[in-house]
This record gives C-alpha cells, sequence and structure tokens, in this order.
C-alpha cells in the first residue's frame, strides 16, 4: 500500500471503527479499491469484508453503493455506520415516498458515503438513472456467489448487474462472498465481468469455531442436552430442512424453556420481520429456521449453529456455519445426521425438474458432504481441502478431541453387501438391520425375508453399529442409495465380496465421551465480582441499544465488552485503546461505559 493511501486508511479504520490494524489482506484490497481498481474478494464470515469497501468508500469522492440482498441486513449496517458517524442510507420498500425522496437528495447533493441498495432496485431505470447524475465512489456487490447458477443461493437478478460495468466503466467494482469453490469463483468473474480483477483469496479457516458431528439418535434430545451443556443463555440458530420441522422444533423448544422462535418461507413477511429483528436485537434468543434465514445475518455473537438435517453442500454448510462467531471468540458448529437425510436428499435430487447436469452436479455435492460427516479425519481439513486449502489438524472439532477407532469389517461388510443383493436391492438400511438382526416384523413375514440365508447373521453387532456401517459404505461409493431409498450395490464391492479386499471402518462410540460439543465458553469467570461487571456492562449497553433502537452489538460487541472487562479502563484516553472503541462511539457513550467500569 502506498504511505499516504496507508496512512488515510490507518487513519479511518482507527478514529472512525475503533481499531488499531488491518487483519489478512484487508490492505491489499483496500488499496486496490482505493485507487480505483477492481476486486474479487473471498474471505470467511467474520474476516472483515466490509471494511474492504466501506474504508475506500470513505476515501474517495463520492457515494460507495452497496448492492446488498436482504433489507433487514442493510437497515443494521446502516444503523451501525451512523453510530460510527458516518453518513449512511438504504433504499428500500420500508421507505416512505418522502424518505426515499430525502435519500436520494442526500447521494445527489454529496452528502452521503454510503448507499445501500437491493439487487432488483438498483436495476430500476429510475435508480440507474439517479446513480448516473450523481459522483459514486464505487460498487460493492455483497453476496457475490448469489450470481452462480451452480450455487446454494443463486438469485437471477444477480446476474444483470454486469450492466454496472457497461454502465459506469470508470467506476471501481468490488465483489464478496464468504462462500465459492473455484467454480463458483469462475463465474462470478465471468458473469460480473471482472475477469481481469485481481481475486484476494484469503484462508477459509474459521479456528474459534469448533466442529462436530453426532449421529443422529433422538436429535430434539440431543439438541437439547447440547444446548444445555455448553450454551445456557446464548443466541443461536438451528437449522432444518422442512418448515414443518422448524415450526415443531421451535415449539419444543420453548416448552423445554428455551428462548426459540420459527423462520421460514412458509411465514407471512411481516412475522419473519419481526422474529429476525427480535433475534439481531434480543440477547440469547435461538433461531428455527430453513435456509431462508441467514444469509447476511449481521450479528457477531452467535454462538452456535446447529443442524438438525444434512445440508445439501459443503458450501451450504460452510456458509451457514459461518454465522457463528464473527466476533472470534469460541463458537460451535454442530450437526446430527443419519442415512435417512442422504436418502432423502437423495430422493428430492431425482425427483426435481432441474436439467441432468445440475442433478449431476448436486449429487456430487450431496457425495462431498457425506464424504466429510463420515471421514476419520480433522473435519477442519477435509471443510479447507474443499475450498482449495491445505492445512494441518486443528485440534478443535471432534475428530481431532476423540479420534476414532478403525476396524477390520471385512466379515460384517460381506455380510451386509449380501443382504442387499439377496433382498433385491431395493430395501431401506432400516429393513436391511432387521434381516440382519433376525428381528420378526411384519415386513420381513409379508417378503419372506426370515428364509435369507443371512437373516441373522449379524447378531453380533448392534443396531447402531449396523446404522453406522452402511452409513460408510454409502459415503466410500460401495453402496448406493436409489432413487427410492434403497439400497444397491456398486462395482466397488466385488472385490469385498470375493475378499480380495479388506475394509476399515470407523468404530461407532455406544456412549461417547461427550454427547455435544465441550468448547469452552467465550468468557469465564475467577470471581462473583468479574461476573457482575460483565452483567453491568452488558445492560448498559442494552440500555443503550433500547434508547437508539438498534441491536447491542451496533453499539459494541461482545468481544470490545470483553476487552473493557479484562483492561479496566479508567479514563477515556484509555477506553479509546479498546479494539471496536472509535472516536464517534468515545464520544457518544464512553463516560456511560466509565462509570459502569469505575463502579466496577
Amino acid at each position: 500500500m502506498s504511505a499516504t493511501v496507508q496512512d488515510n486508511a490507518l487513519e479511518v479504520l482507527r478514529h472512525v471503527f475503533g481499531y488499531s490494524a488491518f487483519r489478512g489482506k484487508q490492505a491489499q484490497i483496500i488499496e486496490q479499491v482505493a485507487c480505483g481498481g477492481d476486486a474479487l474478494v473471498l474471505m470467511p464470515t467474520g474476516g472483515g469484508k466490509s471494511l474492504c469497501y466501506q474504508i475506500p468508500a470513505l476515501l474517495r469522492p463520492g457515494c460507495g453503493v452497496v448492492v446488498s440482498p436482504l433489507i433487514a441486513l442493510m437497515q443494521d449496517q446502516v444503523a451501525a455506520l451512523r453510530q460510527a458517524g458516518v453518513e449512511a442510507a438504504f433504499l428500500n420498500s420500508t421507505l416512505s415516498a418522502a424518505e426515499a425522496a430525502e435519500v436520494e437528495r442526500s447521494l445527489r447533493d454529496g452528502t452521503l458515503k454510503l448507499l445501500y441498495v437491493a439487487p432488483e432496485r438498483l436495476l430500476n431505470p429510475r435508480c440507474l438513472g439517479l446513480l448516473a447524475s450523481s459522483e459514486i465512489a464505487l460498487f460493492a456487490i455483497d453476496e457475490a456467489h448469489c450470481v452462480s447458477q451452480w450455487g446454494h443461493d443463486f438469485r437471477p437478478e444477480y446476474i444483470q448487474l454486469s450492466q454496472l460495468a457497461e454502465q459506469f466503466p470508470n467506476v471501481p467494482r468490488i465483489a464478496l462472498t464468504a462462500t465459492a469453490d473455484q467454480q463458483t469463483r469462475e463465474e462470478i468473474a465471468e458473469r460480473l465481468q471482472l475477469k481481469a480483477a485481481p481475486v484476494f483469496l484469503s484462508s477459509f479457516d474459521r479456528p474459534n469455531i469448533r466442529y462436530t458431528v453426532v449421529e443422529k439418535d433422538n436429535p430434539r434430545k440431543q439438541l437439547l442436552h447440547f444446548l444445555r451443556n455448553n450454551h445456557v443463555g446464548a443466541s443461536g440458530i438451528v437449522y432444518c430442512l422442512s418448515r414443518k420441522k422448524v415450526d415443531e422444533t421451535a415449539k419444543w423448544l420453548k416448552e423445554q424453556g428455551i428462548k426459540a422462535l420459527p423462520y421460514h418461507a412458509g411465514m407471512d413477511g411481516d412475522s419473519r420481520s419481526q422474529h429476525q429483528a427480535r433475534f439481531l436485537r434480543e440477547d440469547g434468543l435461538v433461531m428455527v429456521a430453513t435456509v431462508a434465514f441467514g444469509m447476511g445475518i449481521d450479528k457477531p455473537d452467535v454462538r452456535f449453529v446447529a443442524h438438525l438435517d444434512l445440508p445439501k453442500s459443503l458450501e451450504g454448510y460452510y456458509q451457514e456455519t459461518g454465522r457463528a462467531g464473527r466476533d472470534s471468540l469460541p463458537s460451535d458448529a454442530w450437526m446430527v445426521y443419519g442415512l435417512q437425510d442422504v436418502v432423502l436428499l437423495r430422493e428430492m435430487i431425482e425427483q426435481s425438474t432441474a436439467p441432468d447436469e445440475i442433478k449431476r452436479i448436486e449429487r456430487q455435492k450431496l457425495d462431498a458432504m457425506l464424504g466429510y460427516c463420515e471421514a476419520p479425519q480433522c473435519r477442519r481439513q477435509i471443510l479447507l481441502k474443499y475450498f482449495g486449502e491445505a492445512s494441518q489438524p486443528c485440534r478443535n472439532c471432534d475428530i481431532c478431541l476423540n479420534p476414532p477407532e478403525r476396524w477390520d469389517a471385512s466379515v460384517a461388510v460381506q455380510k451386509a453387501l449380501s443382504t442387499i443383493y439377496r433382498s433385491g436391492q431395493r430395501y431401506g438400511a432400516t429393513h436391511l438391520i432387521d434381516i440382519l438382526l433376525g428381528k420378526s416384523t411384519p415386513k420381513i413375514r409379508e417378503c419372506g425375508h426370515e428364509h435369507l440365508s443371512t437373516y441373522g447373521i449379524g447378531k453380533d453387532l448392534s443396531e447402531q453399529q449396523w446404522r453406522s456401517a452402511l452409513r460408510q459404505l454409502v459415503a466410500t461409493g460401495i453402496v448406493d442409495v436409489n432413487a427410492h431409498g434403497g439400497l444397491q450395490l456398486t462395482d466397488a464391492c466385488r472385490p469385498i465380496l470375493r475378499g480380495e479386499q479388506s475394509v476399515q471402518l470407523r468404530r461407532v462410540i455406544e456412549q461417547p465421551k461427550t454427547a455435544g460439543s465441550s468448547s469452552k465458553t467465550p468468557l469465564s469467570f475467577d470471581n462473583d465480582a468479574d461476573r457482575e461487571l460483565w452483567a453491568a456492562l452488558r445492560q448498559c449497553r442494552r440500555r443503550l441499544a433500547e434508547e437508539q433502537n438498534v441491536p447491542a452489538y451496533v453499539i459494541f460487541a461482545d468481544a470490545t465488552l470483553q476487552q473493557m472487562l479484562e483492561k479496566r479502563p479508567q479514563s477515556l484516553e484509555a477506553l479509546r485503546d479498546i479494539s471496536g472503541v472509535g472516536d464517534r462511539k468515545l464520544e457518544l457513550y464512553g463516560t456511560e461505559f466509565l462509570a459502569v467500569l469505575r463502579q466496577g
């Protein structure tokens, strides 16, 4: 970074946003865009993407225009910028005609520095005309993976954003996303006309997140155990595959004394908006949701993301789990899954009306997701490898903390494969396990399967062990799932059945050492005085947030309060050195927080 640009950028970082140094590739990206260049930025959630366009917008003449897909997100980002003393606004359907006209006037007369607009509104001829008559500092296209038709969150209006390059050829453009494999990156560059732009690829690693996968066995009770043992009173997200399951899970959690709300596309718009607003503004609320919820959620203190169903892809899983721990404090990504999840998702793929090529890619993505769940090695290594990044074992996932045992399952696998073959390669895992265990169920009697030579030959293993074995056989491609959920053999099973190839499987732990996650809490208190001071700081923040009608984290993030607790500043000058305390916030809130700290 040139000396002048570097000095100016650091001054903005320190005095406006309250941070003393850039992280990762932020400085390089800011220089590229501040000097008028385009950029494609891939940076994990919580990595500081917003500063990569906010600071160049403040350094360049004119107003930075940010394409943002969600109304709630742009409103909270504007609120946060205003708290920091930045002239920012948004244009969306929540504004009255008079309010929208006032924003437009501010843009034309040059008083605005950042304007957030939804893509469909931006591409309206009237809005494009407004931009053409104003001085524009840059265009920032957030959540740029939405442009990819192969991706997990495709939005057709994003493709039309290529018009910006044609209509505003001299205005720098920066596209940003937290999730994109190589194919998606290429598509972003192609569709947004950024093929000549440098790509800034940061590490996808989120070391503060602990990844845990457990076998599905009464998932509600497993979830409750996880929450009560690790995240009492914490904010978090629970993802479910269906709307019905979202409603039922949220209702059940409330019955267990946990403050929970549902969110899915089947709800009316007002209810969704109210629930999202409550999640952003309240402490300790659990949102139970489909993937309709979450893109761009700018809440830093989400302590966990739990999945009660298998996600469709590793991209989606990474994007969803990345909503935890944006403040870099310890957080959890916890998931339960079973073979039935795989069956259901494969049925959805086969029964969809998508072209064969898209179905093929969706199958590959599901196979990668299943491989992540069943592989016996560090989960973070698998996740990062998927995005083209090499890494060492993380020592902060369930596999690293409790390494699984391996066992020679060759004979057991031969029994399972023989049972699949002799029963006609058309039945699901539950029925096949009943045959192996010699159960006398109505279905077995109806099919005459008690007469199979493999009937009852698997009694040396438990039902849970057989379920694990069949899942691993599907994950390794030895067994496939047909369009109706039945298990069938693949060519890979031939040498195993002939005894020419041995099979090592991960041993299922009947009673695991930890039923959920054992990640440490963000804060541990040495004494009651610290605990009381922490509560007082949060109460002060909550009161100020309610007075300003903004989310609490817009006042100060948990990480900033944690530094206050640790360093105990006793003057405004000392408070200025706390990360996240910029000049405007020091002026607005410094005296109030100092009073709390002095009492503590």
